[in-house]
């Protein structure tokens, strides 16, 4: 009930002003704008193959009516005929020869009508088509690309946590000759494109032994720029005193670290968080240059490599489209908040 208050709330507290109109009707085009596409795909991943290539097409997944026929082991497709005297009737196609075929009324299956295939038109009805997702298993190895996907992303965002964090505390709660030189010198290689640093990590992951596995996806991009800026800007909020007083109580830098600062620093660790999975699980460019076997491979490559050279089952591509969005979609959805808070928190004073 609070929500609905909130969302039809208006401007005079009674009637609608000319820019609630003018306001709404913003936030509604670029809802549309937003998840209109990503519906679309939703509802085209229950599409069976035939439908996929009707013109012009539909938003939602309609398949052709079948029927069972008495006599029949397989579903017959359902046609509206027009018959000799001007009526129509649904009728199930028993076999298709040429411009003629032969229909049946499954309520008298002795009587056969034939009739020419302009005469005729096909009997839809709205149908999930869940065998698109059913029969990826026996598609491709769909659990073998997940378990590589999810452990890419669980491992890198573990030691990103990690090293930037570490990174974090040095350069924000350390006093020492040229640390501002060194923040910058981190903050400079934001200006540096991705593709320039590709091929010394190929030559690097190549020389440690680590080609076609999933090891040399992982460790080339655990220390991220943007992460050290983060949480070095939310640990500068914390109180030096803080510090002090654990040190005068014996503890060492790492349980300082450990036990203080990194709790403290749990909302801006969250955030980094959500960008590293963001980041891990749509990554399609740098595993693909270090894995070529496919057992290795990733949803994003197995998306790629799905699809053939000369026929695409395109049903069963979207479907898996669908699959590979999921997680990180429902992630994004439950923790987007920690994404606000911790930015907001964290911000440059």
């Amino acid at each position: 009930m609070k929500a609905l208050n909130f969302l039809t709330r208006t401007r005079s507290g009674r009637r609608m002003d000319w820019t609630d109109w003018l306001s709404y009707s913003y936030l509604v085009m670029g809802l549309f704008l937003m998840f209109g596409p990503v519906l679309w795909l939703v509802m085209s991943s229950f599409k069976t193959e035939s439908a996929l290539n009707e013109f012009p097409p539909s938003f939602l997944p309609y398949g052709q009516k079948s029927i069972a026929v008495p006599g029949e082991e397989k579903m017959k497709p359902v046609y509206r005929v027009k018959m000799p005297d001007g009526t129509t009737k649904e009728l199930a196609e028993l076999r298709r020869i040429g411009l003629t075929a032969t229909h049946v009324d499954p309520a008298r299956p002795d009587d056969l009508v034939r009739v020419n295939v302009k005469d005729r038109e096909p009997v839809r009805e709205f149908k999930l088509a869940t065998e698109n997702y059913t029969d990826l298993g026996g598609k491709i190895s769909f659990g073998t690309y997940l378990w590589n996907s999810v452990f890419i992303t669980v491992i890198a965002t573990i030691l990103t946590l990690l090293f930037n964090s570490m990174a974090a505390f040095a350069l924000s709660k350390y006093k020492f000759k040229g640390r501002t030189s060194v923040f910058l010198l981190i903050l400079g290689t934001l200006m540096v494109p991705p593709a320039i640093v590709l091929v010394p990590n190929f030559l690097v992951v190549s020389e440690l032994g680590m080609l076609n596995s999933l090891w040399g996806v992982i460790w080339p991009a655990i220390a991220t720029p943007t992460g050290v800026f983060l949480l070095r800007q939310y640990m500068l909020t914390i109180p030096d005193e803080l510090l002090d007083a654990a040190r005068m109580d014996h503890a060492s830098e790492w349980q300082i670290y450990w036990r203080i600062v990194l709790p403290l620093a749990a909302p801006a660790l969250a955030v980094l968080a959500i960008f590293s999975v963001m980041w891990r699980w749509n990554d399609f460019l740098w595993p693909l240059i270090v894995l070529s076997k496919e057992e290795k491979f990733t949803l994003q490559l197995a998306l790629n490599a799905f699809q053939g050279d000369l026929v695409t089952q395109w049903n069963y591509l979207l479907a898996m489209t669908v699959i590979t969005l999921l997680p990180i979609t429902i992630v994004f959805a439950f923790l987007q908040k920690y994404i606000t808070q911790g930015i907001a928190s964290a911000g440059v004073k």
